[in-house]
């Protein structure tokens, strides 16, 4: 069942006359962790940046986006089964899969969305993919493969497409986690089965207009564009292959073998001059260079135990020629040289303070200006400044409560938003504006 539910009249919302940054999809406008708005307040102040509004929200490991005075998340409503967490089994539950409108200013709803969707999955507490809202449309990913367009003022269906049925394919273990890319008139996600890893559909209409590459399973990276030597790339990576594709035809340009673990190929591949960094579960990681000329890659190293950082849950930065991740081993953020993957530190104290191993210990980072905005999967808001010789923490406040769980500790693991001045973040009962201004 669908049901759409016009909350409040648009006439009657206050007036908005500066949106500032948006941050309209996963990883922020140009999907590259970089925060551009200033203004700013560069430090904490004592008494903590003050929270502007609380909205509930249920279940999801969705990240909220902002776009055009309003913010936009996925959750998950259950209605019959237990959530519980276990890396290799799956938890069965029945309930609604919604997408949230919520007024940027005030935390007023505007808009639901929501749809029964049963889920078959691990770790099975809500939506993963962050909403991408583009031209006055929001695109949005369930876990279960429900891709769908709605319309970004009113909430009204535009189109949908059920991913497993379209193209016969079944559920990841970890569920459809890519992030839905949009670019010109296509949109972009993983589908999985026979020659339909990834798909390009018609933005205004859900129709088809390409399909490409066949692997054994998708795995949950999302589409990443590159753009180098003067051509536009596609980067999919699933987990037997990086592959780069003509972005309007879906042809494969060049495809590099890279088998993570688990099939966990999960972070989008990062890029920094002439260079393309990957990494995953297993020890696998690689740099490659790119051609100048043409659209071709050269692995120049692999990654090896202890050295190069090995990320999961949390993409990698690179500056200066320096990466910055956490490692899915030893639940540190790690720098090291991209020269050769030479670890130059480590350190526990911004993902969970804890002195021993934490699998999956999870921190997003966001950079602003001079220094990082960091997240941690305890609901800290961290301010660091981060430099081959070392982390400098200069300021941290907790933001929200950790409320799923993994491993024996509680975590919250949604990527935030920082947009109009504001931090935005979530957990499985409420999403959270925090004003980062006076």
């Amino acid at each position: 069942m669908l049901r759409r539910i016009l909350i409040l009249s648009l006439i009657l919302l206050p007036a908005v006359s500066a949106y500032g940054d948006d941050w309209p999809q996963w990883l922020g406008p140009k999907r590259d962790g970089v925060y551009r708005e200033t203004g700013v307040i560069t430090e904490i102040p004592p008494a903590g940046f003050p929270v502007r509004w609380r909205a509930d929200v249920g279940h999801g490991y969705s990240g909220p986006a902002v776009a055009d005075g309003k913010v936009y998340v996925m959750d998950y409503q259950i209605e019959d089964g237990q959530l519980t967490n276990d890396p290799g089994g799956i938890n069965r539950l029945n309930g609604k899969e919604r997408v949230l409108c919520f007024n940027a200013n005030t935390g007023e709803p505007i808009w639901e969305y929501a749809y029964d969707q049963p889920y078959s999955i691990s770790y099975a507490g809500g939506p993963r993919c962050t909403p991408t809202v583009q031209g006055g449309r929001v695109y949005t990913l369930g876990a279960e493969g429900r891709l769908t367009c709605l319309d970004a003022t009113t909430g009204k269906e535009v189109w949908y497409k059920s991913l497993t049925l379209e193209y016969d394919t079944k559920t990841p273990i970890w569920g459809f986690a890519s992030h839905p890319l949009v670019e010109g008139d296509l949109v972009y996600t993983l589908a999985g089965g026979e020659d339909s890893v990834c798909v390009a559909l018609d933005k205004h209409t859900g129709k088809e207009v390409w399909r490409a590459l066949s692997a054994l399973k998708p795995g949950y990276a999302p589409p990443t564009m590159i753009s180098h030597g003067g051509t536009r790339q596609l980067l999919i990576w699933h987990p037997e292959s990086l592959n780069s594709l003509d972005p309007s035809t879906g042809e494969v340009y060049w495809s590099v073998p890279l088998r993570p673990s688990a099939g966990m190929s999960i972070i989008g591949p990062r890029k920094l001059g002439k260079y393309l960094y990957v990494s995953a579960m297993g020890n696998i990681s690689a740099l490659l260079e790119l051609d100048q000329t043409r659209p071709h890659a050269e692995v120049v190293w692999r990654g090896i135990a202890k050295n190069s950082v090995y990320c999961s849950n949390s993409t990698p930065f690179l500056e200066d020629g320096t990466i910055y991740g956490c490692d899915i081993e030893t639940g540190a953020l790690i720098a090291a040289d991209m020269k050769d993957g030479t670890r130059l530190w480590q350190t526990t104290k911004p993902t969970d303070n804890s002195p021993r191993r934490s699998r999956h210990a999870t921190v997003f980072l966001v950079k602003h200006e001079e220094r990082f905005l960091l997240f941690n999967e305890l609901g800290d808001l961290i301010l660091a400044k981060l430099s081959p010789e070392g982390y400098e923490e200069l300021g941290r406040q907790h933001v929200l409560d950790p409320t799923n769980e993994a491993f024996g500790r509680p975590v919250a693991w949604a990527f935030p938003a920082f947009a109009q001045k504001c931090m935005f973040a979530r957990n499985d009962k409420e999403l959270v504006c925090l004003k980062l201004v006076d």
